[in-house]
């Protein structure tokens, strides 16, 4: 069965590490939103249109995806909820199984993370994550969680228990 993974999380929890790993155990394509921006706008103003049509779009290329028989990774924030519930329904559209997984981290490990960047797709910096700190909605449907604070092993052994 094809499936859609949602890997969500703040910017600096390692959602690309994560997203990354469970691509590559279920042979599926990575779609990341931070890239699908770029395309779409090479100088992002962050406004609410924008986030709208860059979820839509990567939404629709996983559901594209999902219709031909692949499995989707889709690695972004997902801070709000109706994102959330798109991915979701887009999924449902596509006959496949839809599986939400929340990547967690250290508040002080991502903070330093974000400002040890140097070549990223990602524009988010340490005031961003403040902002999506207070501005997140919770996490009300299933979903899996990962723990991203310790080393890689540590992380891609959460991977494998779920993957």
């Amino acid at each position: 069965m094809t499936r859609l993974v949602a890997v969500c999380g703040l910017p600096g929890t390692g959602k690309t590490t994560v997203a990354e790993a469970i691509a590559e155990r279920l042979d599926a394509e990575r779609l990341r939103t931070d890239v699908v921006r770029k395309e779409l706008f090479p100088d992002p103003e962050y406004t609410e249109e924008e986030v709208s049509a860059v979820y839509r779009e990567v939404l629709d290329r996983a559901r594209e995806r999902l219709e031909a028989g692949e499995s989707v990774v889709v690695d972004a924030t997902f801070q709000d909820v109706r994102y959330r519930e798109w991915a979701r329904e887009r999924t449902a559209d596509a006959g496949a199984d839809f599986e939400l997984v929340v990547v967690e981290c250290d508040e002080d490990v991502a903070r330093e993370r974000i400002r040890s960047r140097t070549e990223d797709e990602s524009d988010a910096d340490v005031d961003v994550y403040d902002i999506f700190t207070e501005t997140f909605d919770p996490v009300e449907m299933d979903h899996v969680t990962i723990d991203n604070s310790g080393d890689l092993e540590a992380t891609y052994r959460q991977v494998d228990e779920q993957f």
